[in-house]
């Protein structure tokens, strides 16, 4: 019978230390690495003292030596671990996986998703993910290269010209052993570890394998009570549970590398224990290395290195599959058969993809977003009015609300940071930059705006390197645990939304108000009113304020001074409120609206109102167009057809009797094109010209609205902003319910009025 301790010969203790002493380790390492709680049994070791054989054998494994040639008379019955001795190992795959396959079924197979009941199965929701293989924040870029680029351009990861090309999560992990895969908050991380069980599970995915999935804050905190933080003791305890009881199995699968080894959450882990987890999980990798290793954890928690590991990145959903996802969602989740699931799936794409949504349509990239969008929508059929709500709940979820939903404890950032102010903080560091027109900041910068808020908290420490070293580390937790704030490229961070650097902004604006004199805080706002990269901040302060009318009241004010000492404009603002009342144009869409998409064609993106408003208007620039068409046409027959088919569209759905009898009669004097060449282009000599102007005094007649203007360029830049303006204005009155209905009216009936006429509608009212 085998003996059950050995002991090391003279030769084999020199052999022994030789490596040990290449190693470079200590005697403590050394346990460590052979989980031992305490190093006696390695001194006993190299003093050639007995000890209990599968720790003898354990340590030559360690140190790399074959433990029969460092032994004192080893016995020849116990088994050498070669392939020849171990049992058939694909029957022991296929054994392990039948024992663990409900296991893994049930850790695995589903997800819990915010605001629903009932667990969802995994496959019926999931999307399968894109991955980045160059990480953004890892590339070195100036500052000067982010500036750059527009706030169009500005999205969740994507940069512009740094944008790097994303392959499916499948081909990111089939070329590599070991890797780390990276994510912001709720890109869905534990989902795709998941699907990679599942898979392995039904032999879709590294059939040849085990799946084993670990939640490495549940190892973490199970570790610690026992004061031993070794994987392969708490893989044995996860196998107990499925009737596995040998260790040997499980060692025996490890060797031979059949172990598909999915460790989640890093960054879940608490400070006290990190170190600890990071030293097992490379030990564990070295040492069975020909398994499948697959961890994740945000991209803030990075810093720490996983030797051995390649990171890569999740990538953000693109529009393919946002749709994908939307189409799952809306059938998992709406049985009602009154409302057709594919059919509101399709309304919430359609809707989504308004050009009033596009600052939705940039925050919904991940899947945690994505889902909140599709709740709310299904529940709502819209998305929040105002945005700021759908933002606000975002910002819920990153605060707090996800970890809490999930069980996540977080290490504290700052004693006495408490929630409120850390959205003070937030709000503070958004408004400086964007004010600033910085949607990048260097890392030193932005640490120097936490300074200068912990700086005026209570008790706060006045010495420079003490608050330092602290708007480090609150930095640090904003990005790892909230993703607020994101590394874009080495040592440039922005905040990962656009939209939420815009919220903060205006959450700022707002909060201020309501601790100085409103006026003041709002007029600094208004001092913004004609840049465009404005126009969100004031769309999200009207929505947010609880009462708007002084807003926009100064808006008001703001927008007729920037037409009101130009002597020029305020007599073409009067026209064309005199011609407007003739023609009964709404208030709202004055024909000032008309004029500028007529004689301003390269504003008319600027000026869409019209056409929603006014069928007046839309009549006016059909008329104009006629007329257009009809003075340039040459001896080509073609052109003539044009204007036929113009002039029978303008009649068919006119009014006016007596303009439409001119209009016909001038359509019969158009020449046939079927006539000959000769006399088609006879009639063009003698009477086209002719016939034009009968055209346009027809029009004129009739119509009563005919007066050239003449506009600088400057004039032109005055009135584009005027109009843009007023726009603004519109959509602040919509987005706030709660303006004084009196202040709402007014308003509205003084929009693009001259200024004669607004004072005089003051004096009336």
């Amino acid at each position: 019978m085998a003996k059950r301790s050995l002991y090391a010969s003279p030769v084999g203790i020199k052999q022994a230390k030789t490596a040990f002493s290449r190693k470079g380790w200590t005697q403590e390492n050394l346990a460590f690495e052979v989980n031992l709680k305490t190093r006696q049994p390695i001194w006993r070791f190299f003093t050639g003292q007995p000890i209990e054989r599968y720790i003898f054998i354990e340590i030559c494994s360690v140190l790399e030596l074959n433990w029969r040639e460092i032994a004192e008379n080893p016995p020849d019955e116990i088994p050498e671990f070669n392939e020849k001795s171990l049992p058939n190992i694909d029957l022991l795959v296929q054994q392990v996986r039948s024992q663990r396959q409900d296991k893994i079924q049930d850790q695995c197979g589903t997800v819990k998703l915010l605001d629903i009941n009932c667990p969802v199965k995994l496959e019926k929701i999931y999307i399968e993910l894109n991955i980045l293989q160059e990480i953004p924040s890892q590339q070195w870029l100036e500052l000067a290269d982010l500036q750059n680029l527009t706030p169009q351009e500005f999205n969740y990861l994507s940069l512009g010209e740094i944008s790097q090309k994303s392959v499916s999560g499948f081909k990111a992990i089939e070329d590599h052993a070991k890797i780390r895969i990276l994510g912001n908050p709720g890109a869905g991380k534990t989902t795709f570890l998941q699907h990679l069980a599942i898979q392995c599970n039904q032999g879709k995915f590294a059939a040849n394998r085990v799946p084993i999935f670990i939640a490495l804050k549940d190892f973490a905190e199970e570790s610690q009570k026992r004061d031993e933080f070794s994987l392969l003791n708490y893989i044995h305890s996860e196998f107990l549970a499925s009737g596995i009881v040998e260790l040997s199995a499980i060692e025996n699968l490890l060797r031979e590398g059949r172990i598909l080894l999915l460790l989640d959450g890093l960054d879940e882990v608490l400070n006290i224990n990190i170190n600890n987890v990071y030293h097992e999980i490379y030990r564990f990798s070295e040492k069975y290395y020909k398994n499948l290793f697959i961890t994740t954890c945000r991209t803030a928690g990075k810093t720490l290195n996983l030797k051995g590991f390649i990171d890569v990145e999740i990538a953000p959903f693109i529009s393919e599959q946002i749709v994908a996802f939307a189409q799952k969602w809306f059938a998992e989740f709406i049985k009602n058969p009154i409302n057709d699931s594919h059919k509101q799936a399709v309304q919430f794409i359609n809707t989504l993809d308004l050009p009033q949504n596009l600052r939705l349509r940039q925050l919904i990239v991940t899947p945690l977003f994505l889902h909140l969008a599709c709740w709310i929508f299904a529940h709502q059929g819209q998305f929040p009015c105002p945005e700021s709500e759908f933002y606000k709940q975002c910002l819920d979820l990153l605060l707090g609300k996800w970890d809490e939903i999930r069980g996540i404890q977080r290490d504290e950032v700052s004693k006495g940071l408490l929630l409120p102010q850390k959205l003070r903080l937030l709000s503070q560091i958004a408004a400086t930059t964007f004010e600033q027109g910085e949607y990048f900041f260097e890392k030193r910068k932005i640490e120097r705006y936490i300074e200068d808020y912990l700086s005026d908290l209570p008790d706060s420490s006045t010495e420079p390197e003490e608050l330092q070293l602290e708007s480090e580390e609150i930095l640090k937790a904003i990005a790892l645990q909230n993703g607020l704030l994101t590394e874009r490229v080495r040592g440039i961070f922005s905040f990962s939304y656009l939209a939420f650097q815009e919220y903060f902004t205006a959450r700022k604006i707002v909060t201020n108000s309501h601790l100085q004199t409103l006026e003041n805080t709002l007029e600094e706002l208004i001092s913004h009113i004609t840049e465009p990269r404005w126009r969100e901040i004031f769309l999200l302060t009207a929505a947010m304020l609880r009462k708007a009318d002084k807003l926009v009241q100064l808006m008001k004010q703001k927008i007729d001074d920037l037409v009101a000492l130009d002597p020029y404009l305020q007599e073409f603002l009067i026209w064309a409120n005199q011609t407007s009342l003739a023609l009964l144009s709404p208030t709202l869409v004055n024909y000032t609206t008309y004029w500028m998409l007529i004689h301003l064609p390269d504003l008319a993106p600027y000026f869409i109102l019209a056409y929603t408003f006014n069928q007046e208007i839309v009549l006016e620039l059909v008329l104009d167009s006629l007329v257009s068409k009809c003075s340039f046409f040459n001896t080509d027959s073609t052109n003539v057809h044009l204007c036929n088919d113009l002039m029978t569209n303008t009649l068919t759905d006119m009014e006016d009797v007596h303009l439409k009898q001119c209009l016909s009669e001038l359509k019969n004097q158009l020449p046939d094109p079927s006539q000959g060449k000769a006399q088609f282009y006879a009639w063009c000599q003698a009477h086209h010209f002719a016939w034009t102007e009968q055209l346009k005094a027809a029009i004129a007649l009739h119509r009563q609205i005919q007066r050239q203007w003449s506009f600088t360029p400057k004039q032109k830049q005055i009135l584009q902003r005027y109009y843009e303006a007023n726009q603004l204005l519109i959509d602040c009155l919509n987005s706030n319910y709660e303006i004084t209905i009196a202040v709402r009216q007014k308003i509205e009936n003084s929009l693009l009025l001259p200024q004669k006429e607004w004072e005089k509608s003051l004096i009336n009212n």
